[in-house]
């Protein structure tokens, strides 16, 4: 052997270790700064080229050894204690891969359209109330966030594109609004890390979100087929779901909080079905059971603005009322009532502290057992009638129901011919009575029911109460 060869032979071995030398990869998903859900069997995936990955964790210094699959795939489920952190977690597949500051907390997925995607720094010309000043305030290193890209196809993606970070001035400032406001009550509330995950995307419909198979019911949605079927990126069913929830399935979550629907304002009659399937949908696919599922009703809002001249406007509180059903047909699930958030000019109401809270009411409640506040909205019950006014009762209305001076302007009552008139409405202790002069023969009664209008019916603790009627008529 000559001197020339003897001198390449050290790094020709190197060399050979190094293309020898595998290395974890992990989706987006899991990174520096994530939270992992804690006190559950959290599910970790990646890639790996060896024949063994060993995972070490820094909460119990304990290391879990998992076998790649033919194509280098691997999953394990492992178990993680209480709320505690930073860690590190190590990868090894013969190079070792870090994962640091890492918290164990409670994680919620937040998904929808534009009211979920707005962020704290507003929309141009279209702030959010009070944002400023709480993005000066927002440093906290229990608080995690990630934003998902947007991303529309027709094939499911294997990764998102994203990262986590802490909450501080720069990164809360671009994050949702509707999700901060949620996940820093939860924070302050149950004092443990929280790690919020927003896949949204402004003017989507509820049929992106979803797959083809959980469409299949729906015989009038077009499935897109090829990539050039894609014709509208948010609202061609299917693509949002292949492309921003797919690629996050699967990744341990306490549940989930929804704000859309305003894109289905005119489809109201397939709405309620069509969530419901896709929640369910969801729950199949992260295998995790009955997770809690909370959702935003879309806030009043003058749909006028959005279509031509002497076009005429589909009412979005059959929309709402769609909502409402919703909440009886989906088990485990919470909706926040948003009457008195709205903006008539205006698809994105500022108040975003209001919607986001209000689904921390009901995750306090009804997810995390805490008692003593009022979480839930009162519900129409029955419609009763004394000789020419209609009496109205509800439910979930412990303490009872109040507006204003004790009246609300927002009713109104119809006789057989059913056509509706304004009505004078007053409470008497636990029910609304209502009566019109003209009608003096009541048949049905309608609260609220219009695209714009400003709810003026609570519960004792604040809480307003939604649009809904108490007939049927088309």
């Amino acid at each position: 052997m000559n001197i020339e060869m003897k001198k390449w032979l050290p790094v020709l071995f190197l060399g050979c270790g190094m293309i020898a030398e595998a290395e974890v990869t992990l989706p987006s998903v899991f990174g520096d700064n994530m939270v992992l859900q804690q006190r559950e069997n959290v599910l970790l995936w990646g890639k790996a080229d060896g024949k063994k990955v060993k995972i070490t964790t820094g909460w119990n210094k304990k290391t879990y050894e998992v076998k790649p699959d033919a194509n280098g795939q691997w999953r394990i489920h492992i178990p993680t204690p209480g709320a505690s952190g930073p860690y590190e977690i190590r990868f090894d597949d013969g190079k070792e891969k870090l994962l640091k500051n890492v918290l164990l907390g409670e994680v919620w997925l937040c998904s929808g359209q534009s009211n979920m995607e707005m962020p704290m720094k507003g929309f141009k010309n279209q702030p959010v109330a009070g944002a400023n000043l709480d993005i000066v305030r927002s440093k906290n290193p229990e608080i995690r966030l990630l934003t998902v890209k947007r991303t529309s196809t027709i094939d499911p993606q294997p990764d998102i594109q994203g990262n986590w970070q802490e909450a501080a001035p720069v990164s809360v400032r671009e994050f949702s609004a509707t999700a901060y406001y949620f996940g820093r009550l939860l924070n302050e509330t149950l004092d443990v890390p929280v790690g919020l995950i927003v896949s949204a995307w402004g003017g989507s419909c509820v049929e992106a979100w979803m797959t083809p198979q959980m469409l299949a019911p729906f015989k009038e949605v077009r499935i897109p087929q090829k990539p050039e079927d894609i014709k509208e990126k948010n609202r061609t069913p299917t693509t949002l779901y292949q492309g921003m929830i797919h690629p996050l399935a699967g990744y341990t979550i306490k549940g989930a909080i929804w704000y859309q629907g305003e894109s289905n304002y005119d489809r109201a009659h397939s709405y309620a079905a069509m969530f419901t399937t896709m929640v369910n949908g969801w729950r199949e696919k992260w295998g995790q059971g009955n997770f809690p599922f909370y959702y935003c009703q879309i806030a009043p809002y003058d749909y006028r603005i959005i279509t031509p001249a002497g076009k005429e406007v589909i009412n979005s509180a059959y929309l709402r009322e769609a909502q409402l059903q919703a909440e009886k047909m989906i088990p485990n699930s919470g909706m926040a009532v948003l009457m008195d958030a709205g903006l008539k000019e205006g698809i994105h109401p500022a108040k975003k502290q209001v919607a986001g809270e209000r689904l921390s009411l009901l995750a306090l409640k009804n997810t995390y057992g805490l008692e003593g506040f009022g979480a839930d909205s009162p519900v129409f019950k029955e419609m009763t009638l004394q000789n020419d006014t209609a009496v109205i009762a509800f439910e979930n209305a412990p303490m009872w129901i109040t507006a204003k001076g004790n009246e609300s302007d927002c009713f109104q009552v119809a006789g057989k011919d059913r056509r509706f008139y304004p009505a004078k409405a007053w409470i008497v202790r636990s029910k609304v009575y209502v009566k019109a002069e003209e009608v003096k023969e009541p048949v049905a009664v309608r609260y609220a029911f219009e695209n714009y209008v400003e709810g003026d019916l609570y519960s004792t603790e604040g809480l307003p109460v939604s649009s809904f009627r108490t007939d049927n008529w088309d």
